[in-house]
């Protein structure tokens, strides 16, 4: 009898659960139009009150899930809406779709390709991954992006604190896709640093907010020939001592506070700018712009990586991302040769090709000191926002301007020239309200006659201030770890007041 009870009650509380909660199967298939076949993608997918939906057998994530192009749901009745998207290279699909008690839906769905840039050679990567690394091929191949280096360890986390590190640590699948199982990343008081392409994670387990300072992990690394450093944001506290320090490979131009429904609208525990001068929402995004100026002014030539932390800050993997032009095959070596020699773009939006006399950014132009030295450009922007302003930036200040009123722009921009040695770059921003959209090539460098590289002096000044302001932010009192510290604040004030005495522009 008691069991015939336990059966009954299950039975009314299955039936009232049904009551409550009706529904029906949805099956979202997703096709690119151009092969008429299944292609992995990301879907953002509202309820009627605005809610995201996700998927308990699918890679999730805050506002979205992944799926190899069919994604099956268990949905409650009611109006659902969608976004789907494929990086910036497809046409996001939007569109809405009703669920009835007890009725399948087939809810069919195509987006399309606005470019290929891997036929072009430009190869799509990005450098500052969280997510679980059983995921990643899926995410990457929803998001067609061919470089990312998976963050494994960072600070007092390691994923292979029990478990044998695997062997290869490099991962090829899709022919053209690669990632990598080693990369980590120390943020404390001063800072992040990723690190790249190591064969262990390391040290850095115990390291409290300010000591050991972050220089002896990067000195550590640097044994390593195969190591690649980046600063993740140009704004942390700590970027002058790691700049002059040489030893580092690229800087977060497009990095994880811009995301893609919204900025991160101070610089948390970075140098804060003038907020009424740059006001938010995307006076970080020009914050961080301008700091780049400003290393670049000083005579340093580092190129610019991008970041969106995706599994820490509400970013898609490869919503900020990397294109690097390559001559011939793939390779993951390449990739990473490529964008140290900057030929490259950073982008959470357009896509942006850019020739200036027929060359690629990164191109060192070298003229004797006869006269001005003119420089021609050609740009091939795509993307899927209007596009605010096409901007010419030399020396740090923005030389010539276009506004297309336009998703694309394809033809020749305003001319520029030089009759002292200096940098240029070019730079799109869109009108997008919510957040800092926007695409930047790698510098090009123009050394004309006896002078290679120009410096700034009133850029390398900054610095010397900044090492100074920095220095007085150190928390430490204990005498011994406060002299360890601070040696390398001392040697980075002693390089970027050389700067200053060497300077040969204003």
């Amino acid at each position: 009898m008691n069991r015939f009870w336990v059966l009954l009650c299950a039975v009314v509380l299955w039936c009232a659960d049904a009551i409550l909660l009706p529904g029906a199967e949805v099956v979202i298939n997703v096709v690119d139009t151009a092969t008429d076949a299944a292609v992995p993608c990301r879907v953002h997918l509202k309820d009627s009150a605005g809610e995201a939906v996700l998927s308990e057998a699918l890679p999730s994530y805050r506002d979205h899930f992944v799926c190899p192009g069919t994604a099956t749901l268990d949905l409650p009745a009611g109006e659902y809406t969608y976004e789907v998207e494929r990086g910036p290279e497809y046409v996001a699909a939007t569109g809405m779709f009703t669920v009835v008690d007890g009725a399948k839906k087939d809810v069919a769905i195509t987006i399309a390709r606005i470019t290929d840039m891997a036929a072009a050679g430009w190869w799509s990567g990005e450098l500052h991954v969280h997510r679980d690394v059983q995921d990643i091929e899926l995410l990457m191949q929803a998001e067609d992006l061919h470089i990312a280096p998976v963050i494994t360890w960072w600070n007092n986390r390691n994923v292979w604190k029990d478990q044998a590190i695997p062997d290869p640590l490099l991962v090829r699948f899709d022919g053209n896709r690669f990632y990598h199982l080693m990369a980590g990343e120390d943020e404390r008081e001063g800072g992040a640093l990723l690190y790249f392409n190591l064969t262990r994670p390391l040290e850095i387990i115990g390291a409290t907010r300010e000591f050991p300072s972050p220089m002896l992990f990067l000195q550590t690394a640097r044994r390593h020939k195969q190591v690649w450093v980046d600063i993740e944001k140009p704004f942390w506290w700590d970027v002058p001592i790691w700049l002059a320090s040489g030893q580092v490979d690229s800087i977060g131009l497009a990095n994880n506070h811009m995301c893609r429904s919204r900025m991160y609208e101070d610089e948390a525990w970075g140098k804060p700018r003038d907020d009424t001068r740059l006001p938010p929402p995307r006076g970080n995004g020009l914050w961080t712009q301008e700091l780049y100026y400003k290393i670049l002014n000083s005579g340093l030539r580092i190129p610019p990586s991008a970041g969106s932390a995706s599994g820490v800050l509400p970013n898609p993997v490869g919503y900020n991302r990397v294109y690097v032009q390559l001559d011939g095959e793939l390779t993951y070596d390449a990739w990473w040769e490529g964008l140290r020699d900057g030929r490259s773009f950073v982008t959470n939006g357009p896509l942006l090709k850019v020739t200036a006399n027929g060359k690629l950014p990164g191109h060192i132009f070298k003229a004797k000191d006869n006269g001005p030295f003119n420089i021609n450009l050609v740009a091939d922007i795509t993307g899927q926002d209007e596009i605010d302003v096409i901007e010419v930036i030399q020396n740090g200040e923005v030389a010539q301007s276009l506004t297309p009123n336009a998703q694309s722009f394809s033809g020749e921009l305003p001319a520029i020239f030089f009759d002292r040695s200096g940098w240029f770059l070019i730079r799109v921003r869109c009108k997008n309200p919510r957040t800092f959209r926007f695409a930047s090539t790698a510098a090009y460098y123009v050394e004309i006659g006896d002078e290679p590289r120009r410096v700034s002096k009133s850029a390398a000044q900054f610095f010397v201030d900044w090492v100074e302001e920095r220095t007085a932010r150190v928390k430490l009192t204990d005498p011994q770890m406060r002299r360890a510290v601070l040696k390398h604040h001392e040697t980075a004030r002693e390089f970027w007041q050389d700067r200053v005495e060497a300077a040969n522009a204003d």
